[in-house]
């Protein structure tokens, strides 16, 4: 008997944000003082205010790298992300521009002590993420 194939990503809990211009105007005063995910809320915050993505995705692998030696001693549980981005701010921009700009924006989060010590990106544009869903939906038909 065959199990249906379930990507690991699927069991990973992540926080979905689906961004629009009415929730981007309330971000930049409705993130909250004493949050008990500050990082993150800035992330979210600043990518969305920045590329007002169709799509994001943040998810705090944190606790997947609690145990490497750079992170002995931290005190902060937001130093490993993942994040998905799709917007069209990044037509006809290669990935590592792409990278790069997202990068930029968060220079300060990643420089400071305790800040973000890994990002892992995956930025596309909406006509990209839409061809991927396409294939993503044929491969699984032909399962």
């Amino acid at each position: 008997m065959l199990l249906p194939r379930t990507p690991l990503l699927n069991l990973i809990p992540r926080r979905r944000f689906i961004a629009t211009a009415a929730t981007a105007s309330k971000m930049s005063t409705a993130v909250p003082n004493s949050s008990a995910t500050p990082v993150e809320d800035v992330i979210r915050e600043k990518l969305t205010t920045a590329f007002s993505p169709s799509i994001l995705i943040i998810r705090n692998d944190s606790h997947l790298h609690a145990h490497h030696q750079a992170m002995r001693g931290s005190v902060s549980k937001e130093t490993h992300f993942h994040v998905t981005i799709i917007s069209s701010a990044f037509q006809s921009k290669p990935q590592p521009a792409r990278h790069r700009m997202v990068y930029a924006l968060l220079k300060e989060e990643m420089s400071r002590e305790g800040g973000i010590h890994a990002l892992q990106l995956r930025t596309r544009t909406p006509d990209e993420e839409q061809k991927q869903m396409q294939t993503q939906t044929q491969n699984e038909q032909e399962l």
